[in-house]
This record gives C-alpha cells, sequence and structure tokens, in this order.
C-alpha cells in the first residue's frame, strides 16, 4: 500500500483544480479517474470550445440549499483569476454573449492547461481506476482502486454527478458521501430540454428548428431572456435550459414571446393589418399560424377586434402558458441539481463537518450554477478552496 497525503477521485474540472494547487503546496498527491481520458466533460461543454467562466459570476447565479454557502469560495477565487491563469498559458478566447468566455481554439486546451499545472506540481494521474472501496484508516483514508490500494492522509471527491452517464457520469460521491453518513439531497437533471405533453407535441412538433428570442418565466418568478428553439421533442435552447432548473414537475412556464403593450401599439399603428400578418413582423411565421390555430383565435384586422378579444391576445403574447411533459432527463442535462448537502460541508474548505479529512467538491454538492459558464467557475473555486488544505 503506498502512502499519499491527498487522494483526490475524479480527473474532472474541480478535482483537477484541487489536485494541482494541493500539489504546489508541496503534497504528495494522486488524482484518481475510472475513464480512460482527462476532462471529458471540459472537452464537450462549450461546443467543443469550452465556456470556461463568466465575466458576472455572483453568488445569486446558483441554486443552492443554502445561498450563502458559495459566496466564500467564489469571493477567494474567482473569474479573474481563473481568466489570468487561461491567459498565462496563452490560450486564446473572446466573449459570446453575456459575458460568457469560450475558447477561441479548443477546449483541450483547458485540459491540457490543468494538466500541466498538475504535472509542474508533481501530481501523479492514474485513470482507468475504478474505485473499488474506500476505508477508514486512522486519521486518514484506504482507497482500492484498479487492483492497487492506497492510503491518504486528505480524501477529496470530485466524482460529479449524473449527468451526462454516456461520459461515465455516476451516483458513486452520492453513495461515498452516505457511507460516511452525511447527507445527500434529492437530484435531478438540471439545465436540460423539456418534453411535451402528448397533445402539445403533436401541434408544436411542426415547429422543429424554429427558434425565437423570448423571456421563460417559471412558477416562482424567475425570468430569463435569452432564445428558445422548438424541437422534435419539445423546447429547447437558453431560455428553456436556464428555467428547467426552477422548474418542479406539474408546473407551468410562461414564455414571453412579445413584450406586453406591443400589440396595443399595432393596433394604433398599424389597424388596418391582419393579425396573422402584424405578428408575422416579430415572430417566425409558422410559430403564429400554430399559435392561432391553437388558440382558436379568428384572424382579421387588428382594428376590429374588440377589447376583450385583445386582452386575451395579449396575455397570451405576453406570458404563452406551456406545461411541460418532463425534461430529457441525464441523458442530455448539462448539471445535476441536489447531492452532498452543504450544511454538511464547511463553505471555506469542502471538508465534511463530522468526518475530518474527507472534502467533496463540484457537482456532487448541492450547487448548480446557471447556463454560461457558472458551473465551471463552482469547480474551480470549490476545487482551489481545498486544493490550499488538503
Amino acid at each position: 500500500m503506498k502512502a499519499w497525503d491527498v487522494i483526490v477521485i475524479g480527473a474532472g474540472a474541480a478535482g483537477l483544480m484541487c489536485a494541482a494547487e494541493a500539489g504546489k503546496r508541496g503534497r504528495r498527491v494522486l488524482l484518481l479517474d475510472h475513464g480512460k481520458r482527462i476532462g471529458r466533460k471540459i472537452l464537450m461543454s462549450g461546443g467543443g470550445r469550452c465556456n470556461f467562466t463568466n465575466y458576472f459570476v455572483e453568488p445569486s447565479a446558483y441554486l443552492c440549499g443554502n445561498p450563502h454557502f458559495v459566496k466564500s469560495a467564489l469571493a477567494r477565487y474567482t473569474q479573474w483569476d481563473f481568466i489570468a491563469l487561461v491567459e498565462k498559458h496563452g490560450i486564446a478566447y473572446h466573449e459570446k454573449t453575456l459575458g460568457q468566455l469560450f475558447c477561441d481554439d479548443s477546449a483541450q486546451e483547458i485540459v491540457d492547461m490543468l494538466v500541466k499545472e498538475c504535472e509542474g506540481a508533481g501530481v501523479t494521474i492514474r485513470l482507468r481506476a475504478e474505485i473499488l472501496d474506500v476505508d477508514r484508516l486512522g486519521d486518514g483514508f484506504m482507497v482500492a482502486a484498479a487492483g492497487q490500494e492506497d492510503s491518504c492522509q486528505s480524501l477529496v471527491v470530485a466524482s460529479g454527478g449524473l449527468s451526462m452517464p454516456k461520459i461515465g457520469a455516476s451516483p458513486f460521491g452520492y453513495k461515498l458521501a452516505e457511507q460516511f453518513g452525511l447527507k445527500v439531497l434529492p437530484t435531478r437533471a438540471g439545465l436540460v430540454p423539456f418534453t411535451l405533453q402528448p397533445e402539445d407535441k403533436e401541434t408544436l412538433e411542426p415547429l422543429a428548428g424554429v427558434s425565437l428570442p423570448v423571456v421563460a418565466e417559471s412558477e416562482d418568478g424567475t425570468r430569463f431572456a435569452e432564445s428558445m428553439l422548438f424541437t422534435h421533442r419539445g423546447v429547447s435552447g437558453p431560455s428553456v435550459l436556464q428555467i428547467s432548473s426552477y422548474w418542479q414537475a406539474g408546473e407551468q412556464v410562461h414564455f414571453e414571446l412579445l413584450p406586453a403593450g406591443r400589440l396595443a401599439e399595432g393596433v394604433l399603428d398599424s389597424p388596418n393589418q391582419e393579425l396573422k400578418t402584424w405578428l408575422s413582423r416579430y415572430l417566425p411565421k409558422r410559430l403564429v399560424e400554430i399559435l392561432l390555430e391553437r388558440e382558436k383565435i379568428t384572424n382579421k384586422p387588428l382594428k376590429q377586434y374588440v377589447p376583450k378579444e385583445l386582452a386575451i391576445i395579449e396575455q397570451l403574447l405576453s406570458a404563452w402558458p406551456l406545461k411541460p411533459g418532463g425534461t430529457e432527463g441525464y441523458r442530455t442535462a448539462e448539471v445535476t441539481l441536489g447531492g452532498v448537502d452543504t450544511d454538511e460541508l464547511s463553505s471555506k474548505t469542502m471538508m465534511a463537518n463530522k468526518v475530518p479529512n474527507l472534502y467533496f467538491i463540484g457537482e456532487v454538492v448541492d450547487v448548480t450554477g446557471w447556463l454560461g459558464g457558472y458551473n465551471f467557475q463552482w469547480a474551480w473555486s470549490a476545487g482551489w478552496s481545498a486544493g490550499q488544505v488538503v
């Protein structure tokens, strides 16, 4: 049995960051991953260009049972710190929209950067190392993986969540937390497309491929102004992915297709224009046709609608209700909501309060960010924070 100061389980964003930081402090670090490639989720993200952080990271962009939990890590290792690391390695990047930063070339550059940081810090990386057993060993731990047993003083779990099972996602981290008596909150898919009720799917499926800017609003009042995309299975696009994290089964989502008051302007400016023609100025024509047919709204010149009819149309356009049948699940979800209860962890170090020297970082924890680089920033910040103390 070989002895290490630190064993990190999971060579993803959080695990790589933590291992590198611990190694820089002179710690003997072993980084284990059951896959055959490092940073698989990093490589897939952002269309292969990795949306590695966001200019506008702030605690309010995270869902967590304790909204204050993320503050310490995000303040101690900020988006500006990670941007400085990217620049140090000469990686070219650009802002896409809403503060989202992407590599100009490839996500592989981010993985290569993190591997270089680990190598420079003397970290040993062992791939295809499926964890078979983890036990307490004195004040530390014993980890059995791929026919080898290793011991460590500090054990860091950065095994990720359940999203994207095709790249190896598993409930390992949750089971390990429960093994050591930590509470794990129920998990569900987040940042995920919606599927539709059968009757809605039948009427809306012809819109597959149609995209438009909307404001999506959940029943709790959370709103996101981004684009929406109709698919063969349901609806997707940034606004839908964002609002999915705030949606509960059985609830409706309202989509602002046109701002309130726009129709009244149309009645004044274009009274002789038919509703369908006027709406097609602002919305895709196919959507207009299906909306009017679906809602049984007669098409006629705007001036011919009575106030009650205008109010109904206004309500439809400014808060179009859609009740999803569900989501596409972990198969296409970008993140996992829920996980290790943050009340079990130190917000400064990520160590389990009742199990000394056991740490949980990244997606395995009940912290989920918005779409747009927020989840990677949480991984960098949490990994860095644990790396300073393990």
